[in-house]
Parts: structure tokens; C-alpha cells; sequence
């Protein structure tokens, strides 16, 4: 009786180990795109404080105040766009036959690529999917 047992939960913990497994690619799906999209829309204006705050810090108050407001400017219209291409087209696998983000990911290039979903204001993040926030000069 107690090898029933045993062998009908061994068979129970099978499945649920089996039942747990997602494809690499689950993640990202329809409904994260319209996310991405919806997040681009409603808070690309972020870049635009983040972008003069980068500026001030690698070049200085003038450039600053001009430089970075446009730098910030173009990058919150570019996600004002993505956005919209993104929630316009979000059930259709755009990219390459995948949900990815269209635009280019700033991991290979520092400076001019986007993180997936728009930056976070403050001084604290709690998500991964978030640049970081390492400009300190010491």
C-alpha cells in the first residue's frame, strides 16, 4: 500500500515538473508588446529628465541644458512612436517573426540604444528591466 502511494505521488510530482516548464521565448508575447507599447506612450516623456541628468553628468551644466533637453526631446518622440507602432500592431509578431522590441537594445551601444520599457525616475529601482543608475564619479 505504501509503494501505491509512493508511485502515485512520484507520478503527481512528474507532471507538476513537467507542467512548470515555459519555452524561452514565453515571455515575451502579445500582451507584453501592447505593455511596451502602452509604458512608451504614457512615460517616454521620462527620457527627458533622464537624458539631461546623463548629459549634465559625462558633459557638464551648458550642454546640459541644451544638448540634453534635445537628446531628450528626440529620444521621447522616438518612444512616443515605437509606442504607437507597438499597441497599433501588438497581436501580429513584427520583429523578425517574434514580440521583441523594433528598436535596437543599448546593451551593445551605450549611448544611443533603448532599454525595453522607459526609465524610471528616482533615486531607488526594484525591476531588472530598468537601466541602472551607476553615473557616480566616485
Amino acid at each position: 500500500m505504501k509503494a501505491a502511494a509512493l508511485l502515485l505521488m512520484l507520478a503527481f510530482a512528474a507532471t507538476a515538473f513537467a507542467d512548470i516548464q515555459c519555452p524561452p521565448a514565453s515571455d515575451y508575447g502579445p500582451t507584453r508588446k501592447l505593455g511596451r507599447g502602452l509604458a512608451n506612450i504614457a512615460f517616454g516623456v521620462t527620457e527627458i529628465p533622464d537624458q539631461i541628468w546623463a548629459v549634465n553628468y559625462a558633459e557638464g551644466n551648458s550642454a546640459a541644458a541644451s544638448y540634453g533637453v534635445v537628446r531628450g526631446v528626440g529620444r521621447a518622440l522616438a518612444r512616443l512612436g515605437y509606442g504607437i507602432y507597438e499597441v497599433v500592431l501588438f497581436p501580429f509578431p513584427t520583429k523578425n517573426g517574434t514580440y521583441y522590441p523594433a528598436y535596437r537594445s543599448d546593451i551593445p551601444w551605450i549611448n544611443s540604444g533603448y532599454q525595453e520599457f522607459p526609465p524610471e525616475l528616482g533615486f531607488d529601482t526594484r525591476y531588472n528591466y530598468c537601466r541602472t543608475y551607476q553615473r557616480d564619479p566616485n
